[in-house]
């Protein structure tokens, strides 16, 4: 009778162990050569031995060697998978070592506050001195295409801006020595 009807017989677990067992050097022959390392052939031969402790209701296995070889070759390749993923101890140690350059809950809720009492301070501006700081300043416009827009000279739009920054540099220090 073939070897591959045996496992009809008896069952797919008892048989691909006995062959596991019985031809466990040449296994692991071959799957070093295929995998190109001993010691991961080696590895995926035991884990491979592990699975088949806990296989239930397997089909009939027809050709167990090569089935044997196949599991290992996936298992193998998902350790490799898995240890490129994983980070070493030490890398992971510096990572946790790293200051974080965000600003923490306090530094955000002062810059809030801040940006808020900025915007009040800005509103309190003549309109159009507040629209030439909000074109320049927010809106990132050139000088020059300011004073096109709003029909003044550029000489106008500097000194606009100027009085602007003073006003808002005054009234915010003002407001942080509060």
């Amino acid at each position: 009778m073939p070897a591959g009807c045996n496992a009809v017989m008896r069952g797919a677990q008892p048989v691909l162990l006995d062959h596991l067992v019985k031809g466990y050097d040449q296994l692991k022959r071959r799957l070093s050569r295929r995998l190109g390392s001993e010691e991961l052939a080696g590895d995926a031969l035991q884990d491979t031995w592990l699975r088949l402790q806990r296989l239930e209701d397997q089909a009939p296995v027809l050709n167990p060697q090569a089935f044997l070889l196949r599991m290992a070759v996936n298992i193998a390749v998902d350790q490799q998978r898995s240890h490129s993923r994983a980070v070493p101890v030490s890398e992971a140690e510096a990572l946790l070592e790293v200051v974080d350059p965000a600003p923490g809950p306090e530094a955000i809720a002062q810059s809030r506050s801040e940006a808020q009492a900025l915007a009040r301070v800005v509103e309190r501006l003549p309109r159009r001195r507040r629209e030439i700081l909000m074109m320049v300043r927010w809106e990132g416009l050139p000088q020059k295409e300011v004073a096109q827009k709003l029909g003044v000279s550029l000489r106008t739009v500097e000194h606009e801006l100027r009085r602007a920054h003073d006003f808002c540099a005054a009234h915010m220090t003002g407001m942080r020595d509060e």
